[in-house]
């Protein structure tokens, strides 16, 4: 089956679905100049020990070594703009063909786009937690003075480091979004995957989750993933191209 009969079977499925949901991973992203974290040769990792700049282990004993780290991809996300597969599927749930976008991804380029429900699985950087007295606040500001001088963000409380919301390796993923990401999986009927490597648990195991309750699999990816044999379709594509053109076909009725 060609390309272009997968984009018409895609769009069919989701125009037909009476509870479509998205689940999304960093591939999205790096059309938008964000780099992942996996990908050979370019990925976040290749030259970095995870463990040692964002583990909860690491970032509690040298706090300073994940802000470093962290600064170039602050920066790089602070600048990003959405791109034609993040207006996509904003296209779709405007639409009334997708009820939540599911995202592995913390640079909030969903919401920028358009999307209403988002639910950010591993954090985002839009606030800031004390690692003592658990004092919330918005991350920006701290940011910011961050970029321009380095000096590690702490609580303006009890003095003690500031933690940006996102899961570090050791902790567990926001209870109540991971909640209603699973309850998403359950109710779909269809779940479009799009952009991830579905590498990193638990959320990489969603669609399992929605094939397991009956929901047909649409996979777009420019890579193979753990899930292709389980997927009614598998489009093997650069999402920014296919996504729109799988949005054209729903709104043509």
């Amino acid at each position: 089956m060609s390309n272009e009969q997968k984009i018409i079977q895609a769009a069919n499925l989701i125009k037909n679905a009476k509870h479509a949901v998205a689940l999304t991973g960093a591939g999205v992203s790096t059309r938008s100049g964000i780099p992942d974290f996996r990908s050979p040769g370019s990925g976040l990792w290749e030259k970095t020990d995870a463990m040692s700049v964002a583990s909860i282990w690491g970032f509690m004993e040298h706090p300073q070594r994940f802000y470093d780290w962290v600064k170039p991809l602050a920066q790089l996300i602070a600048l990003a703009q959405p791109n034609p597969a993040h207006h996509a599927l904003a296209e779709l749930e405007a639409l009334g063909s997708l009820r939540a976008v599911i995202t592995q991804n913390i640079d909030d380029l969903h919401q920028r786009a358009g999307s209403q429900r988002v639910l950010q699985v591993h954090g985002h950087l839009r606030e800031a937690t004390c690692m003592r007295c658990q004092h919330l606040v918005p991350a920006q500001p701290l940011f910011a003075k961050f970029l321009c001088d380095r000096t590690i963000p702490t609580c303006e409380i009890c003095g003690s480091v500031m933690k940006p919301n996102v899961v570090m390796f050791g902790e567990m993923l926001p209870v109540s979004v991971m909640d209603e990401a699973e309850r998403e999986s359950q109710s779909c009927d269809v779940m479009l995957v799009a952009g991830s490597s579905l590498e990193v648990v638990p959320a990489a195991d969603l669609p399992l989750v929605a094939k397991k309750h009956g929901a047909k699999i649409v996979i777009v990816n420019d890579a193979p993933t753990p899930m292709d044999g389980h997927a009614t379709i598998v489009l093997r594509a650069d999402v920014a191209i296919a996504l729109p053109q799988i949005v054209a076909r729903v709104r043509r009725g």
